[in-house]
């Protein structure tokens, strides 16, 4: 669509940008400004049993609601619903700030994450509703850029705004940001960009049976082997119910009129390849790496400061990686960017199982980069791609589809990867212990080996331990040992996953991006068709 088009159909197109980049930035660095302040807003609200349910009730709604708003979008168009997500998200911010207990805080950061959720699809979606293909590929990539850096920049403004003001401010600071977003949506695009149906048919029971499945799927994988054993009727509860109600999903869909998620597109080649390669990036990618501030504060031993900016040069990487994939993607085959990304994310995930006790900051640093650069190129091709396939009524549905599917990727992977560091550095906890020649050392490590919650700590300070310091150093020693086998397992685990994203990668044809210059041509070669109605008079 030109600019003269735009502006005929009442779209300011730069007043639409700057409103969707201040929505998408805030909801995204909603995800990461809260871990910073979670030690002070537990010790104000004594909610230390429940706080992980600060961030997993927020997850959850956020992750429900995003394959519902997406094909309600389709049906009613997608200006409404922005606009009542982003009134959702700053109610939820605003209830957040005034939250008097950690059972508060975790309900309203539930309301929280419906206005995220259906925010962020909805961003991309509008993006694609505004632009061509080819223009598309530009602005999805620094879109992109900016999920990358509110990743970067959360935990620094996290920590100055409780350090400077107080944590109600990590909440609060969304109102204003928030109705700034919603005035520019509101006045910069004056009408649905969508036709919207005059009847639309709305799928409830596909909304009724997908809410139950996804909740106990994602309550199951955030708490199992944690609040609950894997093998217990709690788990048996939640991944059974999880499996019903899947089930009646899929057979609702197939019925439905107008489903949530409408199965035929399966059999569309780009729209399952990049949701599978979405959903293997989240399995490997994600999952893994939340264990790299362990490793660089617990092996290299950087403050908890710099623990906390480690991940800054990867998401760097993946900033520059962004925009440039979407330049690329103007010359080249979907298939070779996201071949090419995958191939260096299998690099960076190699080099990042490498690492040992020996190993330096600027080298892992280095590996950071090379992953963030395969992450960079395939996270907007994924939804580029995607887009490029379907036509403006459907983007909604399909654009929501692509952000689920790497959402759920990413929680799966978390939790696989968690308990795969888990039994790795108890089974390498024993071979340490056995091996260990210093009889006093060997004690230590048979008593403290099993509780793998506190090794963590005495890596981080070994003075907790009150041994000698010969017998405290071999004990240390021992376990960095085990702690950097177990780093290496998880990150070669989730190497298989990347590894199988290439084959994915390989398949998802020959499509395209056709350029403006093209489209035109083919406009300008259409013959004419001549009207009906004079033919009739004749």
């Amino acid at each position: 669509m030109s600019v003269k088009e735009q502006q005929q159909r009442g779209i300011n197109t730069r007043m639409v940008l700057t409103g969707l980049i201040i929505g998408m930035f805030f909801s995204a660095l909603e995800q990461t400004v809260v871990g910073t302040a979670m030690p002070t807003i537990i010790a104000e609200l004594n909610g230390f049993s429940i706080f992980a349910w600060v961030t997993t009730a927020y997850l959850i709604t956020s992750t429900t609601v995003t394959p519902i708003v997406g094909k309600l979008s389709d049906q009613y168009g997608r200006r409404f619903l922005y606009l009542l997500g982003v009134l959702i998200f700053i109610v939820g911010s605003g209830l957040c700030a005034t939250a008097n207990s950690m059972e508060q805080l975790v309900i309203y950061r539930a309301l929280q994450g419906i206005g995220g959720g259906m925010i962020m699809p909805l961003s991309q979606t509008i993006i694609g509703d505004i632009f061509t293909a080819e223009q598309r590929a530009k602005w999805q990539g620094v879109f992109g850029a900016l999920f990358g850096l509110s990743s970067v920049i959360g935990p620094f403004i996290g920590g100055f705004i409780v350090d400077s003001i107080s944590w109600h401010w990590i909440f609060l600071i969304n109102v204003p940001f928030g109705l700034l977003s919603a005035l520019l949506i509101f006045t910069g695009l004056k009408h649905e960009i969508v036709r919207t149906q005059d009847k639309a048919n709305i799928d409830y029971l596909g909304i009724f049976t997908l809410v139950p499945a996804l909740v106990m799927l994602l309550i199951g994988l955030n708490f199992a082997g944690d609040k609950f054993e894997w093998v217990s009727s709690t788990s048996f509860l939640l991944f059974g119910g999880f499996a019903v109600f899947l089930v009646l999903f899929l057979l609702v869909e197939r019925k439905a009129a107008e489903p949530i998620l409408d199965l035929s597109l399966f059999k569309n080649r780009i729209f399952a390849t990049t949701n599978a390669l979405g959903f293997l990036l989240g399995l490997g990618m994600f999952g893994a790496i939340m264990f790299v501030p362990m490793f660089m504060q617990g092996i290299l031993g950087v403050t908890p400061t710099q623990a906390g900016s480690t991940m800054t040069p990867m998401m760097i990487a993946l900033i520059v990686a962004s925009v440039i994939g979407g330049r690329l993607l103007l010359k080249f085959r979907f298939r070779t960017v996201l071949t090419a990304g995958m191939l260096i994310a299998v690099l960076g995930f190699y080099l990042m199982s490498t690492m040992g006790i020996d190993s330096n900051e600027m080298t892992a640093y280095f590996y950071m980069v090379v992953l963030g650069l395969g992450m960079g190129l395939v996270m907007p091709t994924l939804m580029i791609a995607v887009q490029n396939e379907f036509p403006k009524h459907r983007l909604g549905t399909v654009t929501s589809a692509s952000t689920f599917f790497r959402s759920i990727g990413g929680t799966m992977g978390i939790t696989i990867l968690n308990s795969v560091m888990n039994q790795t550095l108890q089974s390498n906890m024993a071979d340490v212990t056995s091996s260990e020649k210093n009889p006093a050392a060997a004690a230590v490590l048979k008593e403290i080996g099993s509780k793998t919650d506190s090794l963590f700590g005495i890596l981080v300070n070994p003075g907790l331990l009150p041994v000698p310091e010969e017998v405290r150093k071999n004990v240390v020693h021992a376990i960095q040992t085990a702690w950097s086998q177990s780093f290496t397992t998880t990150f070669l685990t989730g190497l298989i996953f990347i590894a199988l994203g290439i084959g994915v990668a390989l398949s998802v044809g020959n499509g395209k991006i056709k350029r403006d210059k093209d489209l035109k041509k083919e406009q300008e070669e259409e013959p004419e068709v001549p009207e009906l109605k004079p033919l009739l008079n004749e």
